[in-house]
């Protein structure tokens, strides 16, 4: 069965562009993993496998929410926002995921996507360097981030209740996300979301750290 929760396979910018974006709706609150749990049967449900997620780094910049950049199994991964659904659901295209060491100009790429500047003066950076280079930047803040993760699809939306570490503070956090836009925000009623704050993980990260 293929994986239904694999966000991005592409390994280059050009197969990112590629990739159909998924709108996502996001919920970060203590206690929405039970809420969701009492209303996961609503519709046609299929549980997926629990998973423990890598140990990723995710790059909190002052400049912006709308560049998620981390680093997870030793690859820098990118998605940036490029809309939103009438319901206000946040559209993010994958923009690829790049093997280190990682060429200057691509972190020149990534960097802009940040809003920072940053001297680059080598000709490649590895993941020790750049996440060196990080946490010296006064408008960059990495973070480690650990995920249990709880997959499911309603009437086929896929769907996820999580417990995740943010520097070792726990949150729970619950998402629906599909192309399908009308079936996502009917899932995202049924599982009494739908008044709640849509909270991408970069705004829940600079919470938790203090950035906002």
């Amino acid at each position: 069965m293929p994986d239904v929760f694999a966000k991005n396979q592409a390994t280059s910018a050009e197969e990112a562009a590629k990739i159909v974006p998924r709108a996502e709706f996001r919920v970060f609150e203590q206690g929405v993993i039970e809420h969701v749990k009492e209303r996961i049967w609503n519709g046609k449900t299929v549980l997926f496998k629990a998973r423990r997620m890598p140990r990723e780094t995710y790059f909190l910049s002052v400049h912006t929410n709308e560049a998620n950049v981390k680093v997870r199994e030793g690859l820098l991964d990118i998605k940036t926002k490029v809309g939103e659904t009438p319901e206000g659901y946040e559209i993010f295209q994958p923009r690829g995921k790049f093997q280190f060491p990682v060429p200057r100009k691509d972190l020149a790429e990534i960097l802009s996507h940040l809003k920072v500047d940053m001297k680059l003066n080598a000709d490649s950076y590895t993941i020790d360097e750049f996440i060196s280079m990080a946490r010296k930047h006064p408008e960059l803040t990495p973070v480690d981030v650990e995920k249990m993760r709880y997959g499911f699809t309603i009437d086929g939306i896929i769907c996820e209740y999580a417990q995740v570490w943010f520097n070792g503070a726990l949150v729970e956090t619950a998402c629906a996300e599909s192309e399908d836009y009308v079936g996502m925000k009917q899932v995202v009623e049924e599982l009494g979301l739908a008044d709640k704050p849509n909270t991408n993980y970069l705004r829940a990260a600079k919470k938790v750290v203090g950035m906002e």
